[in-house]
């Protein structure tokens, strides 16, 4: 199952506590994270990596980041 979680217009680290909190649910085993800075796609990276999930993509779409995650 997929979810799509809108972080944009987010401080940091709220898109990182926002992302943390979907995995920790464990209903997902892909995530779709929009943000709108390359610092939260950095942070969210490090972040899911720890929890044993990888960053099967990152696109940029109108204006943000699309970070693609996965469970490993």
């Amino acid at each position: 199952m997929s979810t799509t979680i809108d972080a944009r217009g987010l401080s940091c680290p709220q898109p990182v506590l926002v992302t943390l909190e979907a995995i920790a649910e464990g209903s997902a085993d892909r995530l779709e994270i929009s943000v709108d800075t390359d610092t939260a796609v950095e942070n969210i990276t490090r972040a899911v990596k720890s929890k044993g999930w990888a960053v099967s993509g990152v696109a940029e779409k109108d204006q943000c980041y699309v970070v693609t995650v996965v469970k490993e």
